[in-house]
């Protein structure tokens, strides 16, 4: 996992970009494949649907409670605005990228000539705006925002993922070593590790997400491990 070094609790965000970037890699894994349509595949993946709607929620809650915060603060400092717009920008390249994905699954005739070109581009885009999050937004951030400004930004994405959950903390911890989950975990109340161990974690290792070639493997938790 990517480390947290920060004035401000970062470890959440920094856990959700690594598992965006797990799913990006393992959708154009899937497109590359030559056992299986990568159409029939993503179109019918539970897998799919969570990535794109975790990935919408992350970015649209950035857009909407971390951008204009800091534009507030940093009136006046042309090269941090520019870095804000810069975000935004970037955001903006994804949403057109899913959609083509989407449009590719749903074309019988040609949609497989252009899926995996959309996937590799996919996973260039995202992959180099996290990148440049990490390296220049979020010590902005960390120098712009207060404890409480960023405490919002935390409740309102909890607010969007909104009943979704149960599903949403196994998908960030899905495949993260168990140092780092008990970290993660070590920062919740009881009751919601409780329900992670006993009942969220469980069902989500059920889940067939991307068909039986390319399920993601669920390390088992920290607790399991020393009685996933």
């Amino acid at each position: 996992m990517t480390s947290n070094t920060s004035r401000l609790d970062m470890s959440m965000m920094l856990a959700v970009h690594d598992a965006l970037r797990r799913d990006a890699e393992r959708i154009a894994r899937i497109t590359a494949r030559a056992d299986d349509d990568p159409r029939r595949v993503l179109s019918t993946a539970a897998g799919w649907e969570m990535f794109k709607g975790y990935l919408r929620v992350h970015h649209t809650t950035e857009d909407d409670t971390v951008w204009p915060v800091m534009r507030r603060v940093l009136a006046g400092r042309a090269d941090d605005l520019a870095l804000l717009d810069a975000m935004e920008a970037e955001h903006g390249a994804v949403d057109p990228l899913l959609d083509a994905i989407d449009a590719a699954l749903a074309d019988r005739d040609s949609g497989h000539e252009r899926l995996g070109g959309l996937a590799d581009g996919l996973v260039m885009v995202l992959t180099t705006h996290l990148r440049h999050e990490e390296a220049e937004a979020l010590p902005l951030v960390d120098a712009t925002m207060t404890e409480e400004q960023w405490r919002r930004f935390g409740e309102e994405h909890r607010a969007r993922i909104g009943s979704g959950a149960p599903r949403y903390l196994p998908w960030v911890l899905d495949g993260m070593d168990a140092a780092a989950t008990a970290a993660i975990l070590a920062r919740m109340p009881e009751g919601l590790r409780a329900a992670y161990e006993d009942e969220w974690r469980p069902a989500y290792a059920g889940l067939d997400l991307w068909g039986a070639p390319g399920r993601p493997v669920t390390r088992e938790s920290p607790g399991e491990a020393a009685a996933s």
